[in-house]
């Protein structure tokens, strides 16, 4: 019996503004390894763009669909929220799982997110070696576990 082919791994879009959060995301994806592409979107404006593929998006080949959307909910212009509430009541869109990312432990923004559709709320750790370890159980349940839908 032959062993299965998977296919390559989906991206990962990170929709996030902070440039020192995203660098250590990308610090915590390397150190855990894996094939995962990080794909960085620093608005909910320019995420919409890339996951409707319009504007600069437009052309396919610009804009893979992810796997996973990892999702900071405190972004400038559009934020988070409605992100999350866009993608989750769009046909075409809302089978990827969201995973909002984000330093907000308010019981009000962890009940809204899950109402709108998330499929996991974390908390990003404030020390370096925890957020490491963070990344790498996202990345183990997310690609390793978990099975993802291949969609175009």
């Amino acid at each position: 019996m032959s062993s299965p082919t998977w296919p390559a791994p989906l991206p990962i879009l990170i929709v996030e503004d902070s440039a020192e959060d995203f660098e250590t995301m990308v610090r915590a994806f390397r150190k855990v390894g894996g094939e995962e592409r990080l794909v960085r979107c620093e608005s909910g404006d320019e995420a919409l763009d890339f996951l409707r593929r319009r504007g600069r998006y437009a052309d396919k080949s610009m804009s893979p669909r992810p796997g996973v959307v990892l999702l900071d909910l405190n972004l400038p212009g559009t934020d988070g929220r409605d992100v999350l509430r866009d993608l989750k009541t769009d046909p075409e869109l809302k089978h990827i799982p969201v995973i909002v990312l984000t330093t907000s432990a308010d019981e009000r923004d962890i009940a809204e997110c899950y109402r709108l559709g998330a499929n996991s709320y974390v908390q990003k750790p404030l020390k370096v070696d925890e957020f490491g370890r963070s990344m790498r159980r996202l990345r183990d349940y997310w690609f390793d576990l978990t099975l993802l839908p291949q969609r175009e």
